[in-house]
């Protein structure tokens, strides 16, 4: 059993909460949004969907709660987005504490998907008569823009070895699920591929299936790491 902590009541909160037992984690406390980290609280790994300018504080509450040998006694999934400009200052409190996993999507099919865009990015590298964009749609509550996982999927293309530029847009209106479309545009056709988001549990399935995982490890992750892609 995972117990865990819930930071952040929000939608996403309240959907960890709800589907907690189906993976196996107890919930053992849950962090409203202005409320601190009480060090007496009990639990394995926290997990994280409150706001961007909390994380760097989450972290350091969580690690100042670990122990300094064996394995992890504490760990933090990181489900908020929009906080990587204190990236470095995340990692240093955190380095050799406890164990994090930071994802800009938890869904296991946009895993999947980012694998497929990588390939494609590959494929196209050497054809310099094809452009690459990135858009991305989401409801008109998300405050970020462009999304975390349009940026992830920016850097993932970049990374395979397309060097040209990557447009990338977003649209915010109404209540658009989250979308996500990434093109290659060439002089006589074009390629698109593109994940849609229907139900936002998916997230939090993704959310708890990491904090199972995570618990006792130490060191920075991914959902890469998670799901033991092996390249």
């Amino acid at each position: 059993m995972t117990h865990i902590l819930i930071i952040g009541h929000g939608r996403m909160g309240r959907l960890v909460e709800q589907f907690a037992p189906a993976h196996g984690c107890e919930v053992a406390g849950v962090i409203a949004r202005g409320q601190s980290i009480d060090s007496r609280l009990s639990f394995d790994v926290a997990i994280d969907f409150s706001t961007a300018d909390a994380v760097l504080d989450h972290v350091a509450a969580v690690a100042a709660m670990a122990g300094p040998e064996g394995p992890a006694s504490r760990a933090i999934v990181i489900g908020t987005t929009g906080w990587q400009a204190q990236d470095a200052e995340v990692r240093a409190i955190a380095a050799r504490r406890i164990g994090v996993l930071a994802a800009a999507n938890f869904s296991l099919g946009l895993n999947a998907f980012l694998l497929i865009v990588e390939d494609a990015a590959r494929r196209f590298a050497p054809h310099a008569e094809y452009g690459a964009w990135v858009h991305e749609a989401h409801h008109a509550m998300k405050k970020d823009a462009p999304s975390g996982t349009a940026l992830l999927l920016k850097a993932a293309m970049a990374d395979a070895g397309y060097g040209r530029a990557i447009d990338v847009s977003s649209t915010r209106a109404g209540n658009i699920p989250g979308t996500h479309t990434v093109g290659f545009d060439g002089t006589a056709d074009m390629v698109t591929l593109t994940h849609t988001v229907r139900d936002r549990a998916v997230f939090a399935h993704g959310a708890l299936e990491a904090a199972r995982w995570l618990q006792g490890r130490r060191g920075w992750y991914s959902m890469k790491d998670m799901l033991g892609d092996a390249r």
